[in-house]
């Protein structure tokens, strides 16, 4: 099986590492697939969360990062992805991921969503949080690798 774990990435997390680890030993590829939302301005560029995700993910042989923008249904059906795979932290995601699941099934009816639930060590972790963390000179080092902290705070002290 081929699948697609969608995101924005913006940072990879531990909590992001955890989903891609523990799918990556249940399908034969898993493409990661940075989202590219141009009415979006993240923190760091699409180009930026590829280098990082590519290094934080670089032991798993199986695992294929790459972009996407437009129709996530477009673009698995592109790569031949047959699952698309999504984190759960929290039951306040499942309402919102279930409604993707179902438009994207929707859409295209060959494609199956699983939801993998998040370790509970890392539930309550998301990108934003770590942003925000890192932004008021928090230590992220538990939350993100050491590449991607050190990105944070070259981010941030720019801005200052």
């Amino acid at each position: 099986m081929k699948a697609v774990y969608p995101g924005s990435f913006d940072p990879v997390t531990y909590g992001h590492i955890d989903i891609i680890k523990r799918t990556s030993e249940k399908v034969e590829t898993l493409v990661v697939a940075v989202l590219n939302n141009p009415s979006k301005k993240g923190t760091f560029s699409l180009e930026e969360r590829i280098v990082l995700l590519k290094e934080v993910t670089k032991e798993f042989e199986n695992v294929e990062i790459d972009s996407f923008d437009g129709l996530l249904t477009d673009y698995a059906y592109k790569k031949g992805c047959t699952s698309i795979v999504r984190g759960l932290r929290a039951v306040s995601d499942f309402e919102y991921e279930m409604q993707m699941a179902l438009v994207n099934k929707k859409i295209n009816n060959n494609l199956e969503t699983f939801f993998m639930a998040s370790s509970t060590k890392y539930g309550y972790l998301s990108s934003s949080i770590v942003k925000e963390v890192s932004m008021f000179g928090g230590n992220v080092s538990c939350f993100v690798p050491e590449i991607v902290e050190e990105a944070l705070k070259n981010k941030f002290k720019r801005r200052i």
